[in-house]
């Protein structure tokens, strides 16, 4: 199967509480997109607040690429979404998300890993 039919969908539910795990979920996501995968990206549990203005900017770790960046790359040939809620338990709304970043619940995400040449990762 080539690359390009193939999908991922990447949950990430840690944050600055776990920054090595976010951090990969984003690389992988994003190296993803720059090979010509499908990716989907999912904001879950602490990683919710990557979806606001200017958090993303926020988060380091030594010897890791920039989570903006990172995000620009995903933004860029796949797709962010904010767990519905995630985002309600932060007070989170569509207005308060940066541009291309979409809020869904599970229904969505069930949806997404059930297809056909889907691989589905947890972080």
């Amino acid at each position: 199967m080539a690359a390009a039919s193939k999908k991922l969908v990447i949950k990430v539910t840690a944050g600055a509480d776990a920054p090595e795990r976010c951090s990969q979920a984003f690389t992988v996501a994003a190296v993803a997109v720059a090979s010509g995968v499908e990716v989907s990206l999912w904001l879950t549990g602490e990683s919710s607040w990557f979806a606001l203005p200017g958090r993303a900017a926020e988060f380091e770790l030594p010897h890791s690429a920039p989570l903006p960046e990172l995000v620009d790359g995903i933004l860029a040939g796949g797709r962010i979404t904010l767990c519905t809620q995630c985002a309600a338990r932060r007070g989170i709304g569509e207005k308060d998300v940066i541009e291309g970043v979409r809020i869904a619940g599970a229904q969505v995400f069930v949806s997404e890993i059930t297809g056909e040449g889907v691989q589905a990762l947890v972080y």
